[in-house]
């Protein structure tokens, strides 16, 4: 401070101090009695003498004490002095720069504010640095450029008035406090705030008893519109750094608030959670939420997150607390908290003419930590012109960028390792080459690197060593020979001498400390009954000159591998060879599996023509057992008409079957069933199962009685546990009646008049299923022109579909056609399946006549 401002405040506190005057404070702008003033404390001076011990005498330890306690407290205040004339410093020199004033004048005009806006001068100071703008080009000096400051409200809006209270400040809930107290406190903490992450903190310890948060984030806009975490207190580690990086997304609280410029406050759990991205793990750790964004001149790019445990609404004193609160942060964050990047520019500046003048690739990188402190990513201060990224940018044309943006491989694990323990232990790091694309004259190219990272202070130079052609082709065809798991081989004809790459013994199975062997004596690597033919190629290639490629077996390692040879000579002038070359490859891996899908194709044929043979016996007895009538047949003054359709897909013979006999008794008797499963088995339960029920009809036996002895026999038969549907139906001719009985079978389909319907099921349960099934018949009178049909479930059954669209599709199909003729029911059948049949499909068709025939 100068000497005319000091002399001001003194003169100012002399005033106040007149008799008959409340003592004023001329740093708070506030009467009161000094004692309860909330910044006094730190700016009176203590003179109170120190008692005086006899000569002779011991010290007085409390004395001592008290000496000790005095020179500690003149320290805090020292401290405490430096940090608040630095704040106010600030302020006056923004406010200086603004209107052209002087010091004296701004320091006046500072005073003059906080007692009209019954706030502290330390207040006012901060509110000051966060509420000025810079002024704009051309602007005429001793103008302001934002609005006046003493339009800025309170925590209790623009007119309201500090209550006087004799009872020092505090935190308890219960004390009436208008939000005056936590702002004095919080001016007077934040000279102390050094970083974004102690601002969150004393954030978070004064308005933890103030508005009952239990913690607190800082986000700052990203130029790319995301958002950062700069500041956090109250949440661990772990969640913050997932937060620590926030894409410009929808549903993000924080985002939303600065982009309106205006607070939101997450008050409906409930609510909130269906219209944002609820921060917590899990979000009902913080019940209520309020997001409010720090203004600094003409917008906003830091946003305060307050969380609470707590549910329910933000008072109204609440909220007024935290607009102001925001409205102080808004100076702090504009003199103290500017971007680290900010300054990145002036070190830039200083190092780019070196890397200028440097040749080859080389940058410095300055590492940008995470709010865990871990490095996430590399920002480029200076570029070589010889550095050139993925999308053809070279030197100062990367300044500032990410390296993960400009350098992909450098993502790479073992480079991204190597570099960040080079950065910390200051070791040198030095890569294994890497495949990278660079772009050379427009167009991509394949080239070969090592890294090399050293540090350099706080930040890392990379460098790239480009090897030379020679050394990468010698690095492709090691790669080559690895992926495709063979090695070259050579052989001086003339000396006898021979060479072979690393990966030449590896498939051969040979010790490389043994050498490569002469030509002539590679066929007694092979297996005996492999070596002959080895041989005659060999000789034949040294002789004629004929290349070959001939396969061969070699034991290696306790095993046979399947190998590939191929060579060829050199000749020379005179035609004669002088050099032979060629490679070997292990063909192990591909030769055992052409073995087992010979062996899997084998099993197959035998397996196919089993199955052949079984259906071909299968069909024929089915055919002997279940004969099929090529014409429609009368019986009882019936027309019937069988039609039975086999299945397309599968090898296998269904269990289908059917019986249409005449009764002694003039009756006549309708079966259709069907058998589960399919083959012999099959064949032999449906012969079983026909026979028996025609029998037991015939004898006298009644429909419901027959079902169930039927359904005894399948439980006791040999061997068999299976199941079977059925519908038994005889018909009187007398009385033109149809007694029907079902066992789990699909319901006839009668056509009377040119509609049709499905009869109504009597109960009954699949043969097989149960010990002690119920069987119930149904009647049906059929009239003149009648029509019946009995069918097997393969023609109503999809696999993509339930059975009662199968159902609807056949009536449809009968009620559209329109043939009486014999033979129109199999295209009539045709015309309702699918193209390829799953399943066996029998039918009877059953008309009765209009008139005599």
């Amino acid at each position: 401070m100068t000497q005319g401002e000091t002399r001001g405040m003194a003169r100012s506190l002399a005033r106040s101090r007149r008799p008959g005057a409340s003592p004023v404070c001329a740093m708070c702008v506030h009467k009161s009695a000094i004692g309860a003033c909330r910044m006094c404390d730190a700016h009176r001076v203590t003179s109170e003498p120190a008692g005086t011990s006899h000569a002779g005498t011991a010290p007085d330890m409390a004395a001592l004490a008290k000496v000790v306690a005095r020179q500690r407290a003149e320290m805090d205040r020292l401290r405490d002095q430096a940090a608040t004339s630095a704040v106010l410093e600030r302020a006056k020199g923004a406010l200086m720069a603004l209107t052209g004033c002087g010091p004296d004048a701004a320091g006046e005009d500072l005073l003059q504010r906080a007692k009209a806006g019954h706030r502290t001068l330390l207040e006012e100071c901060w509110i000051t640095l966060g509420a000025l703008v810079p002024p704009l080009p051309g602007a005429t000096p001793g103008l302001h450029t934002a609005a006046p400051l003493s339009a800025v409200p309170g925590p209790a809006g623009p007119t309201s008035q500090r209550p006087h209270t004799g009872a020092p400040a505090g935190r308890s809930p219960t004390e009436a406090d208008d939000g005056f107290t936590a702002l004095g406190r919080l001016g007077k903490a934040l000279v102390h705030v050094a970083t974004p992450h102690d601002l969150a903190r004393c954030l978070l310890d004064e308005l933890a008893a103030d508005v009952e948060a239990d913690a607190l984030m800082l986000f700052r806009s990203l130029p790319a519109g995301g958002l950062e975490l700069i500041g956090h207190a109250g949440i661990d580690d772990t969640l913050a750094a997932q937060w620590a990086q926030v894409p410009p997304l929808s549903g993000i609280t924080a985002l939303a608030a600065l982009r309106a410029r205006e607070a939101r406050w997450l008050e409906d759990f409930a609510a909130d959670h269906e219209e944002y991205l609820l921060i917590g793990e899990p979000p009902q750790r913080w019940l209520s939420r309020a997001w409010l964004p720090v203004p600094t001149g003409d917008g906003a790019d830091v946003c305060i997150g307050v969380l609470r445990a707590r549910s329910g609404p933000f008072a109204p004193a609440h909220r007024q607390l935290l607009r102001a609160v925001a409205r102080l942060c808004a100076g702090w964050l504009r003199s103290f908290g500017t971007r680290p990047e900010q300054h990145a520019g002036a070190a830039a500046a200083a190092t780019q003419p070196v890397f200028d003048s440097l040749p080859g690739s080389a940058i410095l990188l300055a590492p940008l930590r995470g709010a865990s402190g871990e490095v996430e990513d590399y920002r480029i201060d200076a570029a070589t012109a010889g550095a050139v990224d993925v999308v053809g940018r070279t030197g100062r044309q990367l300044l500032g960028r990410r390296i993960l943006e400009c350098f992909p491989s450098m993502a790479e694990e073992a480079v991204w390792h190597g570099c960040l323990r080079a950065l910390t232990t200051g070791e040198p790091y030095e890569g294994e080459p890497f495949a990278y694309q660079e772009v050379v004259d427009g167009t991509a190219e394949l080239s070969l690197y090592a890294v090399h990272a050293a540090r350099l202070g706080g930040a890392l130079v990379v460098t790239w060593v480009r090897h030379d052609s020679s050394d990468r082709q010698e690095q492709r065809l090691a790669e080559v020979q690895r992926l495709g798991n063979l090695g070259w081989m050579n052989w001086n004809l003339a000396t006898d001498e021979a060479s072979w790459s690393s990966q030449a013994f590896v498939v051969l199975g040979r010790d490389p400390a043994l050498g490569p062997v002469r030509l002539a004596a590679l066929p007694g690597l092979a297996q005996p009954e492999d070596a002959p033919v080895l041989g005659l190629a060999v000789r034949e290639l040294v002789r004629a000159g004929r290349q070959f490629d001939v396969p061969f077996r070699v034991r290696a390692g306790g095993e046979v591998r399947h190998l590939r040879m191929v060579a060829e000579v050199v000749a020379d002038t005179e035609g004669r060879p002088v050099e032979a070359h060629g490679f070997v490859q292990d063909l192990t891996a591909q030769r055992s599996a052409e073995l087992a899908l010979v062996e899997s194709e084998q099993a197959i044929l035998t397996q196919h023509g089993v199955l052949r043979a079984e259906r071909t016996l299968a069909a024929r007895l089915q055919h002997a057992l279940l004969p099929l009538p090529t014409r429609p047949v009368r019986l009882a003054g019936l027309r019937v008409e069988v039609a039975y359709l086999p299945a397309q897909s599968g090898i296998h013979v269904g269990g289908d079957w059917f019986s249409a006999i005449e009764l002694p008794d003039g009756e006549a008797l309708f079966v259709v069933g069907d058998v589960a499963g399919h083959g012999i088995d099959a064949v032999a339960t449906m012969a079983q199962l026909r026979f028996t029920a025609k029998g037991m009809v015939i004898t006298g036996q009644s429909l419901t009685g027959a079902l169930a002895r039927l359904n005894t026999l399948l439980l006791h038969s040999r061997d068999s546990h299976g199941t079977a549907t059925m519908v038994l139906a005889r018909y009187e001719p007398g009385e033109h009646c149809l007694v029907w009985a079902q066992a789990g079978h699909p319901p006839p389909l009668l056509v009377r008049g040119g509609e049709v319907r499905y009869l109504t099921r009597p109960g009954g349960m699949l043969l097989g299923a149960c010990t002690d099934p119920d069987f119930e018949e149904a009647r049906c009178v059929l009239e003149p022109g009648d029509r019946l049909l009995l069918y097997t479930d393969g023609l109503v059954e999809r696999p993509s579909e339930g059975i009662d669209q199968g159902l609807e599709r056949f009536a449809e199909a009968v009620a559209a056609h329109h043939g009486d003729e014999p033979g129109s029911l199999v295209p009539l059948l045709t015309s309702v399946l699918e193209s390829e049949r799953r399943d066996d499909v029998c039918v009877v068709d059953i008309r009765v006549p209009t008139g005599p025939e």
